[in-house]
């Protein structure tokens, strides 16, 4: 009975999703990708508004899902595509930095750029599947696709690359592995 009455608590809470994740074990790489696609959005924008470093780091280790952070990548990288002026550029890079220093983000997730057989990218030894591309080398191969809703993407990935190669965020190859106009 007391266990009923305490799982008639932890349902009752309407706010706290994680303390849940956590009482019942649903948690890290067990949550649905959509679930997890829509948290690391809604970090990056409350990331945008406030500015805090610590707090998006913060809830991006709550998440529990590190073999996923190249998503974050992904999705900062597009934010910045889809937003406008300076502020969500040089913020962006900022954070970027500080993931891939604390090592929440690895060169890997970040920095894709070694070509395996036939072209396709490579994560393991010679003969197995590629792995697909993530974090920026994802975004240059869905450029076309994302020009279409945002014109001046390139540009925008361009400055972002710069920006980015600039303060340490990427190597100098993947900034010119970026495709060409």
């Amino acid at each position: 009975r007391a266990a009923l009455d305490r799982a008639a608590v932890l349902l009752r809470i309407k706010r706290d999703v994680n303390r849940l994740d956590n009482v019942w074990g649903v948690g890290g790489g067990q949550r649905p990708v959509k679930h997890l696609v829509k948290e690391m959005n809604l970090l990056l924008r409350e990331y945008l508004l406030s500015g805090e470093v610590s707090e998006a780091e913060q809830c991006l280790r709550e998440l529990e899902v590190p073999h996923f952070h190249h998503e974050l990548v992904y999705e900062a990288v597009l934010m910045v595509l889809e937003g406008s002026g300076e502020g969500p550029v040089e913020k962006m890079v900022t954070l970027l930095k500080v993931l891939w220093e604390s090592g929440l983000v690895t060169l890997d997730q970040m920095n894709r750029v070694s070509a395996g057989p036939r072209g396709g990218w490579a994560c393991g030894p010679p003969g197995v599947t590629p792995c697909p591309p993530q974090g920026f080398q994802r975004v240059y191969e869905e450029l076309g696709d994302i020009s279409l809703d945002v014109p001046l993407a390139h540009g925008l990935l361009e400055r972002l690359l710069e920006r980015c190669c600039e303060r340490g965020v990427i190597t100098r190859a993947l900034r010119d592995a970026c495709p060409a106009r």
